[in-house]
């Protein structure tokens, strides 16, 4: 179900002096140490940061005095801002912001400021120059130092090797809370991030990484809070739940990651040439190698009771349905019912150039060896299908030219409400408390 977030008067409006980096933290209850981050951050991007910033304090439906905090601070500090929430959650806070933002770069630090300052530049300069989409610290570099306990560590490193086994995740650390993105990819890839609360970074990680977008790394000095509130076992629980999800969805050819890629200009550079060519041929030579294997071992088990052309054509063309099938979604990524019989149609037709090259084989030896062995048999029939399997690499990457994974799930966009595909019900109120102090745009 669709999540509505609706904007209250104070939505923010560009005017001159935009700001390059709009920084948001989410907090929720954090009215004893709200004051010391804002101000430590406000000083740090008014001594020495080169580009205008923003701050805005994104308050998660708090029942303390952290939005009157905040709302103080905002007055007392020049391109200091609030947005409240009336529903919990810091991806939600973090799609409320980032979507309507009219800055360059967006981006979220905890407020208890765990990660050194000093690493923001480095974060940021990147997104900056347009050179990378997407930027995130992290703590599990060999070059970072992280000060924290042996429980925290062992959860984070078993997590993201959970990742990379269940979703092939490359990023090194999805939950550091510092992470950064361009504002014109942030629209595009924030609808289709279902998550609003722990399990927002990894899904937009993912789905980012998917559709090409170049995510650049940072390592981090960080120093563990030791009065965190992050309920761990359902944190844990709810993240097993999302990777679930999400697998599924990227597993059936559910999200538009086709269109994305279009969308934020990472198609292939050269038409006609898919992107990760090289992984391409190695899944490609996988599914062959298998096909192979079974169309010999049935090859040898029909010959035995059917001349050889016989068993010829119904071990290839009994592979050649699997093979096909294979390629469509390990090879190619296309998945879900949309063309499945037109693409299995064009793969026999393919199929049929195969059989013609390992029949005209087998005529051409049983006609100078009319005595040949099975062995022999068997090898010119491996030599056939190598030149076979040339020709159905070239024919299926033309099958599979122009086709998008189907995109049955649409992300709806409205102006003024976040296109998210939330799971939640009810409608998340979010009220704009105070517009950035002074006309200069931001912090200098």
């Amino acid at each position: 179900m669709t999540e509505t977030v609706t904007v209250a008067a104070a939505e923010l409006a560009e005017t001159e002096g935009t700001p390059v980096l709009d920084v948001v933290i989410p907090v929720y209850n954090e009215e004893a140490d709200l004051g010391v981050c804002v101000r430590r951050l406000h000083a740090y991007l008014r001594k020495g940061f080169p580009f205008p910033a923003r701050i805005t304090v994104a308050d998660n439906a708090s029942t303390d005095a952290t939005l009157e905090v905040a709302k103080l601070l905002a007055g007392e500090l020049d391109g200091v801002r609030v947005v409240h929430l009336d529903k919990k959650g810091r991806g939600r806070a973090l799609r409320a912001v980032w979507e309507r933002s009219d800055a360059q770069v967006v981006a979220y630090m905890d407020v208890d400021l765990s990660t050194d300052l000093n690493a923001l530049l480095p974060l940021v300069a990147p997104l900056i120059t347009g050179h990378s989409d997407l930027a995130i610290g992290t703590r599990l570099s060999s070059s970072s130092r992280v000060v924290r306990g042996p429980k925290r560590e062992f959860i984070s490193r078993c997590y993201n090797l959970i990742l990379k086994a269940s979703l092939q995740a490359h990023f090194s650390d999805a939950q550091c809370g510092f992470k950064a993105m361009r504002s014109e990819v942030a629209r595009q890839l924030l609808p289709l991030v279902r998550d609003g609360e722990w399990f927002f970074d990894t899904e937009l990680l993912v789905l980012a990484e998917r559709a090409g977008l170049r995510i650049h790394e940072v390592p981090v000095d960080w120093i563990d809070d030791p009065d965190s509130r992050v309920d761990i076992v359902d944190t844990a629980r709810k993240d097993l739940l999302g990777i679930g999800r999400l697998g599924r969805a990227l597993a059936t050819g559910a999200l538009p990651l086709e269109e994305l890629r279009r969308a934020v200009g990472r198609e292939p550079l050269v038409p006609g040439v898919p992107l990760g060519m090289v992984g391409q041929v190695v899944r490609f030579a996988i599914v062959g190698v298998l096909s192979t294997l079974a169309y010999l071992l049935l090859y040898v088990v029909l010959q035995s009771f059917t001349n050889p052309q016989v068993a010829n054509f119904l071990a290839l063309l009994v592979t050649a349905v699997a093979n096909t099938a294979a390629n469509r979604a390990f090879t190619f990524g296309v998945r879900g019912s949309t063309g499945a019989v037109s693409h299995q149609f064009q793969g026999l037709v393919i199929f049929g150039i195969g059989l013609v090259l390992t029949s005209g084989s087998l005529f051409t030896l049983h006609h100078w060896a009319p005595d040949a062995p099975v062995h022999l048999e068997l090898f010119v029939l491996v030599l056939a299908n190598l030149l076979a399997t040339v020709l159905r690499f070239v024919g299926l990457r033309w099958v599979f030219r122009n086709t998008p994974n189907p995109a049955r799930r649409t992300a709806v966009s409205v102006q003024g409400e976040p296109g998210c595909t939330g799971t939640e019900p009810a409608a998340a109120d979010v009220a704009l408390a105070d517009r950035v102090s002074g006309t200069d745009g931001g912090l200098r």
